[in-house]
């Protein structure tokens, strides 16, 4: 269990140890990383369906490239591994869909050894279905199955949702007949999957710099943060920021982020602004907290080292402080109802772990409808008032 009292880059170590990170993996992630990244996709059919004849014509055309099984086809599209790599990652592919390994619209993240100067990378791939024809509802189906390799597993894996989705985005493309598309949409999209899907927090950082407390105050309180004089990148990437670090979805209660929001929402004034019309950019409405201040040389180190991995990690273990002292003041709400001496370690709490005002925003809308905790908060509310005034 992490002391209120400390909030620092070693906490985050001390959890990437704790969870699934081990040691080496620490000291790999603190050195400045230069990825090499790849992306692959193949045509995938299923042999009781009934290939279109587009289809049959592409096979035939790449045979040398194509490999078969009794339920199954799988064809190069494109890559960009070296000539010697990509059979390699079609036979992993393979069996990984003869064992049922891989489903539909679902990514899957591993580690594969091909002829590559890293020798063992991570891999992501995802099957995107077609849709099945009215006529054959009970054939196997066809689709593609798109690659992205880079970095390790552990690393890909703290990006499993952006990964989704970002293929999810290729539907659309991958719609047009023989793939006549494939250099001016497909290729292009492909090759991106790393700046889009992996170093959009690296980005925010890198853009905000030490002012990253501001924001990462404004993803716990639920405040709305607004982007102006900036391209529609940016914009995004600071929304996918604030969406990263909030504890949105990770309460336990599902009323209690309703019932910040809509207080935040009535308040227009709380809006925080970035203004990217100068560098570096101005914020305005600022707010932070000794808690948030503690992260940000944890940030500027990661993003120095362009470690978008490291960066990811110490958002989680930002996050995962946050929600374990949120834990604490829950408890010692519930204890302060029967104990003044519960009440004052209450006091202390706040005092020291220095995120009180997120904490006691967050528990006076968890604990609306519960008046004995009302007046506990309240009281604590009252005391941080006075110690920030002294």
């Amino acid at each position: 269990m992490f002391s209120s009292q400390t909030s620092s880059f070693q906490d985050s170590i001390d959890v990437e140890e704790r969870d699934e990170f081990d040691s080496e993996d620490i000291a790999g992630y603190s050195q400045k990383i230069q990825l090499n990244c790849y992306y692959t996709i193949y045509l995938y059919q299923g042999t009781r369906s009934q290939a279109c004849g587009e289809n049959v014509a592409w096979n035939q055309r790449r045979a040398d490239s194509t490999t078969s099984h009794d339920d199954f086809s799988l064809t190069l599209i494109d890559s960009s591994l070296p000539t010697e790599a990509e059979p390699e990652l079609r036979t992993y592919i393979s069996r990984r869909l003869s064992k049922g390994a891989l489903l539909g619209g679902m990514g899957n993240i591993a580690t594969v050894e091909l002829s590559l100067p890293e020798q063992a990378v991570g891999c992501y791939c995802c099957l995107l279905e077609q849709e099945r024809s009215p006529e054959q509802p009970d054939a196997d189906g066809n689709g593609y199955v798109i690659c992205f390799m880079g970095g390790s597993e552990k690393g890909l894996n703290l990006y499993p949702l952006e990964l989704d989705k970002y293929v999810q985005g290729l539907h659309s493309s991958l719609q047009t007949p023989e793939l006549q598309n494939l250099e001016t949409e497909i290729r292009p999209y492909l090759s991106r999957w790393y700046e889009e899907s992996v170093m959009h927090i690296h980005r925010v950082v890198q853009l905000v710099q030490s002012n990253i407390s501001f924001l990462l105050h404004a993803a716990l309180s639920h405040t709305h943060v607004e982007v102006v004089n900036s391209d529609e990148r940016t914009k995004a990437d600071v929304s996918r920021f604030i969406k990263a670090a909030s504890l949105q979805g990770l309460s336990q209660q599902d009323t209690t982020t309703a019932s910040l929001c809509k207080a935040m929402s009535e308040d227009t004034q709380s809006d925080m602004i970035i203004d990217c019309s100068s560098s570096p950019p101005t914020l305005t409405n600022t707010v932070s907290n000794r808690f948030c201040d503690g992260w940000i040389q944890a940030f500027l180190n990661a993003a120095e080292r362009s470690n978008p991995f490291l960066l990811r990690q110490i958002l989680e273990n930002f996050k995962l402080k946050a929600i374990q002292d949120m834990n604490s003041l829950k408890r010692f709400v519930r204890q302060a109802e029967m104990s003044h001496y519960a009440l004052f370690r209450c006091c202390q709490f706040l005092q020291g772990c220095g995120n009180g005002d997120v904490l006691l925003q967050n528990a006076r809308a968890e604990h609306n409808d519960l008046p004995e905790a009302c007046n506990i908060i309240a009281v604590l509310d009252e005391f941080l008032s006075e110690q920030a005034q002294a």
